[in-house]
C-alpha cells in the first residue's frame, strides 16, 4: 500500500504524541507509535501506561494497515527532512519505504500484536472549557502537587465539581491552593485526581482552542483540536482540605507582590540550607523580611513599606515555598491573612478576574530562637 503526506505535517502531528514514549521502559513495545490507516484517515497513537496521546490526519490511501514502528527513529527522520512530500510505501517485508525527491529511507515495522490497548472513555459524560482558561487553572495550582508516593492522591490535581464552582486542588501539606471558576458548576458533587505526568503533558498541548472532557471512574480524556490524551485517574480518596483552611485571620497584610518576591528570593541566598527559613516581622505599614545561615556566618535583611492592620507578630516561612506561592499571585498587590506564628496563612490577589478565585495556603515554620 502507499500513501503520501507533506514532512512538516507529519513532524507536528508527531511532535505532539512523542512526550507519551517512555525514554526507559522493561516492554520494548512501547517505544513504538502504533500506526493505522482506517478508511483514509491516519492515526498515530502511544502509551507509556499512564497516558496516552493519539491524532489523526486524512491521507489518500487503497488499503487499511496496523503496524507498530520505532518511534524515535521514525520521528527523528521526519524532523530532518525538509519541507517535501513523503511517499511512503509498506510492503509485506515489514519496511516501510520512505521516499522524497532525493533519497529513500528504509524503516523496520512490526505488527502491534502486543501493543496495549488505548482505553475509550465513554463520551456520554462531556464538559467543554476554554484551553487558554483551563492552562491558567493547571498552571495556577500544579505546582504545589506533592513529590511524595506515601500519599498518592496528593500527587495529582484534584479537579472539584460542585453545585456553586469548578475547584482545581493541589496540596503537598506545606502548601494549598484551591482556584475556582464561579460559572462552571455541577449538580453532582464529583472529584476526580488527575496525575501530574498527564497534567504536565497537557499544559504543553493546550492552546486557545475549546477542550472537551470526557470523564469515567477510571480514565478522563481531554480533546484539543486533533489531538487527545487519555490518562487514567488516581482512584484514591482526596484529603478533606477545606478543614486544614483557617477560618479566623483577622491580621491582614496587604503589599506589593513583585517588591515581597523580589526580597524573598534574596533571602534564600542567605537562608540556612537546611531550613530555608525567612523571618517576617510585621507592624503597621512596615514589613522586615530577614534571613541568617548562622554555618557560613551571613545574614540579610530589608524592610518594605505596607499596610497592615493587626497585632505586631513575628512568623517563619521555608523560603522556597513562599516564593512559589507568592510567584503565583498574579496582581500587584498580594494579601496576607493570619492568625498567629503557629496558624495556616492564606494569601490572595487583591485583584481577580470575574468568576474566579484564587486561595494559597502556607504553612509557617518554627522561627529560630
Amino acid at each position: 500500500m502507499e500513501f503520501k503526506i507533506n514532512s512538516k505535517v507529519l513532524e507536528k502531528l508527531l511532535s505532539r504524541i512523542i512526550p507519551a514514549v517512555p525514554t526507559r521502559t522493561p516492554m520494548p513495545i512501547l517505544e513504538n507509535f502504533l500506526l493505522e490507516i482506517n478508511n483514509g484517515l491516519l492515526t498515530v497513537c502511544a502509551t507509556d501506561l499512564e497516558i496516552a496521546l493519539k491524532s489523526s490526519i486524512n491521507v489518500t490511501a487503497d488499503e487499511n494497515i496496523k503496524i507498530v514502528i520505532p518511534a524515535k527513529l521514525f520521528f527523528d527522520i521526519v524532523r530532518s527532512l525538509d519541507d517535501t512530500i513523503i511517499n511512503f510505501k509498506i510492503n509485506n517485508n515489514f519496511k516501510i519505504k520512505m521516499v522524497v525527491d532525493n533519497g529513500v529511507y528504509n524503516i523496520g515495522y512490526s505488527y502491534p500484536n502486543d501493543f496495549p490497548e488505548i482505553p475509550v472513555v465513554n463520551k456520554e459524560k462531556e464538559i467543554s472549557i476554554n484551553g487558554s482558561l483551563l492552562k491558567k487553572s493547571i498552571d495556577q495550582t500544579s505546582f504545589a502537587m506533592s513529590k511524595e508516593d506515601m500519599r498518592p492522591a496528593m500527587t495529582g490535581l484534584l479537579v472539584e465539581f460542585t453545585p456553586d464552582t469548578l475547584n482545581f486542588v493541589s496540596t503537598d501539606g506545606h502548601r494549598l491552593v484551591r482556584y475556582s471558576h464561579k460559572n462552571i458548576k455541577s449538580e453532582n458533587g464529583e472529584q476526580y485526581i488527575i496525575p501530574e505526568r498527564a497534567i504536565s503533558v497537557l499544559s504543553k498541548l493546550l492552546g486557545e482552542s475549546d477542550v472537551k472532557i470526557y470523564l469515567s471512574k477510571t480514565h478522563v480524556a481531554f480533546i484539543t483540536g486533533d489531538i487527545e490524551i487519555i490518562t487514567r485517574l488516581i482512584g484514591e480518596k482526596y484529603p478533606a482540605y477545606n478543614s486544614v483552611i483557617p477560618l479566623e485571620n483577622e491580621n491582614m497584610l496587604k503589599i506589593s507582590t513583585k517588591e515581597l518576591l523580589a526580597t524573598v528570593r534574596r533571602m534564600i541566598l542567605f537562608s540556612t540550607t537546611n531550613s530555608k527559613q525567612v523571618k517576617l516581622s510585621l507592624s503597621t505599614n512596615l514589613l522586615n523580611v530577614s534571613a541568617e545561615d548562622i554555618d557560613h556566618g551571613s545574614n540579610a535583611e530589608e524592610n518594605i513599606t505596607c499596610e497592615y492592620i493587626g497585632e505586631p507578630m513575628n512568623i517563619g516561612f521555608n523560603t522556597l515555598y513562599l516564593s512559589d506561592v507568592i510567584s503565583h499571585v498574579n496582581s500587584d498587590k498580594a494579601i496576607f491573612k493570619l492568625h498567629s506564628p503557629t496558624k495556616a496563612c492564606i494569601l490572595e490577589p487583591d485583584k481577580l478576574e470575574e468568576n474566579e478565585e484564587l486561595m494559597l495556603l502556607l504553612m509557617p515554620v518554627r522561627l529560630n530562637s
